[in-house]
Order: structure tokens, then sequence, then C-alpha cells
């Protein structure tokens, strides 16, 4: 018996030697998720990532969680980025302490989320997202709930980096950069699909989308930014999945429409939205106007005011949502407003008539606030307001708080045969002129009527005859 006791304890102990020894090799394999791949952690000396480029405040993150002896990970669209030699919009961490761990470790910390809670460390302006490893539970409880559809409504099953890997929907976007020794662990693959410009989706695609239909918005919005083509397997359930997205809150669709738009790439992202069938969930009306023609010529407004704002972007200048929602939905305000006054009603009630109903319908999809809503009827309802170049109008009209917001939307219009040319060449001249030339400018055409122009007309009230007694 004492024999074999200890050739027992020394198989132990060979064993342990031996897994100690595998695990501080710099390249290793380990067991991974649920699809029985194996991980495979990139040294330093294999990756082009460097602490230099990381946020003081997010390697602070890193290092009190470190000390703290908690595992601790950048990881997402900061590590994708960096391997590009991009500069991070945000940082990410990662980590096996719960939310309410986080928060001891940080006083600066608040807790938030409901679907999935996050802990946000904030340093004045910038905040440091920490998330909990999520778990692989797949059952209904308190900490997850699934529509019948499909969707996780909440998810809140905590687990281990293994588990967190498979959680996350794009290989790319799946990659971990490990303070400790400050490599990069891949479970998917992911540093392979960066080098060949590839966005894979993790897991069986179709049931990806329909736990987050919102997935194939990231899909295309990812694929335009980083300039990667999608894998086929992520692409093919596109066309057929699209009308999922009518499950998603309207307010969450509008979050999602400004980050496709408002990026820098709204051209790209419009065209490849339309190809796979997702333009037309988020702004049916005006998909369903692009497929006609204006007087037998295409309508090109919409494109011009993505270029427009595209170049915007790309000269560093600021994006207002309601110009491009009012560009976006144009056409259909168009449409709407022919149709109204073909029926005989008049030209301004049309127009606002057609504005509620175009609004009305499209906020069920995207829910746009208010604020949002006004100013773009603002832009709207001043274009046909510009024709008016005579007496005191002019001057009221620059007045106006959305005078240049609309000025501009004129400008697009004459661009693509929706205004007259002359009319903003007209415009441009005046808000530049001296005040005896806008004088001029504004002089109605000598031998017209004047009557009723510059001053307010005054009534006179007209006194009541008198009643009988």
């Amino acid at each position: 018996m004492k024999i074999l006791y200890r050739v027992i304890v020394i198989f132990k102990f060979f064993k342990k030697i031996f897994s100690a020894s595998e695990s501080e090799s710099p390249v290793s394999e380990i067991a991974a998720g649920p699809e029985e791949s194996r991980a495979k952690i990139y040294s330093r000396s294999e990756h082009c990532i460097s602490r230099t480029q990381i946020s003081e405040n997010a390697l602070k993150v890193l290092q009190r969680l470190k000390k703290a002896d908690y595992e601790a990970y950048l990881v997402g669209g900061c590590v994708r980025d960096l391997l590009l030699g991009r500069e991070p919009k945000d940082f990410d961490v990662a980590t096996n302490a719960s939310p309410e761990q986080v928060k001891q470790v940080f006083r600066n910390c608040r807790i938030i989320g409901r679907r999935f809670r996050l802990a946000h460390v904030f340093f004045g302006r910038e905040i440091i997202e920490v998330a909990t490893f999520r778990g692989s539970e797949t059952a209904e409880s308190d900490q997850q709930v699934v529509h019948e559809d499909g969707r996780l409504l909440r998810d809140n099953v905590f687990g281990t980096l293994e588990e967190d890997v498979w959680r996350r929907d794009f290989t790319v976007n799946a990659l971990y950069y490990n303070i400790r020794d400050f490599s990069v662990v891949d479970y998917t693959g992911g540093m392979q699909d960066h080098a060949n410009a590839v966005l894979r989706l993790i897991g069986d695609p179709g049931v990806r989308y329909r736990e987050d239909p919102v997935r194939m918005l990231r899909a295309i919005r990812f694929a335009v930014k980083l300039g990667f083509t999608l894998h086929p397997d992520t692409e093919q359930p596109i066309y057929t999945q699209a009308e999922l997205l009518k499950s998603i809150p309207a307010a969450r669709l509008y979050d999602e429409a400004l980050k496709l738009f408002l990026a820098g790439y709204g051209v790209q992202t419009f065209e490849m939205l339309r190809h796979y069938g997702l333009f037309a969930m988020l702004f049916p009306a005006t998909d369903k106007c692009l497929e006609t023609q204006d007087h037998d010529f295409p309508r090109l407004f919409l494109i011009r005011a993505l270029e427009n704002s595209d170049a915007r972007f790309a000269e560093g200048k600021s994006l207002t949502p309601y110009f491009l929602l009012a560009a976006l939905l144009w056409e259909p305000l168009q449409m709407a407003a022919e149709k109204r006054i073909q029926q005989g009603e008049h030209e301004t009630v049309a127009y606002q008539n057609a504005a509620n109903e175009v609004l009305s319908r499209q906020i069920k999809i995207t829910a746009m606030p208010r604020h949002i809503t006004q100013s773009m009827r603002d832009v709207w309802f001043l274009q046909n307001k510009f024709s008016k170049t005579f007496g005191t109008r002019p001057y009221r009209l620059l007045e106006q708080p959305k005078f240049r917001a609309a000025y501009d939307f004129l400008q697009l219009r004459a661009e693509t045969g929706g205004a007259d040319p002359e009319l903003v060449e007209w415009w441009t001249q005046f808000q530049l002129a001296d005040e005896e030339t806008q004088r001029k400018m504004t002089a109605p055409p000598k031998g017209s009527a004047t009557k009723g122009k510059g001053k307010p007309r005054r009534y006179r009230t007209r006194k009541k005859p008198d009643t009988p007694q």
C-alpha cells in the first residue's frame, strides 16, 4: 500500500509540473467553448498593440482589477481598431468580477443596464465600460429571458472568459488583450479573419440574428467601416431574415440609424442596406419612392445629401441628425404633398398634412425625438419661402433659427434638379451683401403693385349696427 501511495504521489507531482509548463508557454492552446475549438495566445511579439496606444484611464481600470486579483482584458472594437492601427473611439473591459465587485474596487463607478448589467467607471468625460464575462446558460430563468421569436430580452447570466467569447457577435470583435502578459487571446480565429479582412459571425448566423436582429445592421456597419467583406455564412441569412427588424423597439432602431448614416460612410452604407433589403425595413416610404422616377429621372437627392454628410465628416465638421433625416424623408413628403394638392388642398396645408402623415408613420419604426421632428419640419417648410425675394420677407427668413440648414438643403435640391440654381445664387449673394445692396435686391420690379408690401396692413373694425331695443 505504501508503494502504491508513493507511486500516486509521484504521478501527481509530474502531472503538476507538466501542466505548469504548458500554461507558461508564450503560445499555448486552451480548450475552448461550445464548438470545441482551441484558443491561441498571441504573445506581445506577435501583435502590434502597444500600451502607449491605450487610454491611461483604461490602463488604470485594467491594473486595479488585476491588483484586486480579478481577470481583466481589453475586448471588442478597441482591440480590433488597435490591430488596424486606428485610434479607438472608446475602450471596453471584460472581467470575471461581477458589477457589484467592480463597484467595490472603483468609487467612481455606476451600474447600468437591464438587458445586461454593466459597470461604468467615470474619469471626467471619459467612461470605461466594464462588462462581466457572460455565461452560456440557455434555459430561461430570472437571469435570462428569451422572447418566443428567439430574441434575448434580458441576459444577466455571468460566466467565464471561455463562455464569454461565444456570446460575442463577430470574430474580429472577440479578441482579448490580457493586461497580465500583454498577449492577445483568440478563441474564434479572429486574428486570421482580421488578416483576411473578413467579417464572420460567431456561431450559427440564423440563430444569432434571431437572438438580436440588430446584428444584421451591425454587420453592414462594420463591413463598410473596416472595408471588410462579409463571410458567405454571415451574409446569406440577411436576405431572408431582414423582416426580423420589425420586432426591434423603435427607439433602438433610431439609435442604430444614426450610427449607420452619421459615421462618414453614408453612401456605401445606404447602398449595402438596399442590397440586402434592410433599408426598406428602416425607411419603407423612402425605399418605395426610390423605386420610382421623377419626370423620367432617377431620384438623386438622397445620394447627394449622403455625399454631403460624408464630406463634412471627413472635414471634421459637425453633423446634425435632423438634417439627414429630413433628407431621408424628403421624397416621401414630396409625393404625399403632391397627392394632396391634386385632391384640391392648398399647397401650404398639403405640406403640413403630408409632414404629419410621413412623420407619424416613420416614428413607429425609428422613434425620433420631438425636437428632431420639429427641426425637420422647419427645414421642410422654409423651402417654399425661399421663392419670396421681394419686400421684407427675405429679411424675416434670414432671421429664422434654421435658416442656414434650410439654405444648405435648398442647395442640395438645386444640385439634383429639385430647385432653381439662380434662386440659390440670389440667396448666396443676399446673405453676404451690405444693407444698400440688400435693399436693391429686395426692391419690387418697376411697375409692379407695391400695395401690401413693407409694413403689415391694418384693418379697421367695422362698427356694429345698433340693435333694436
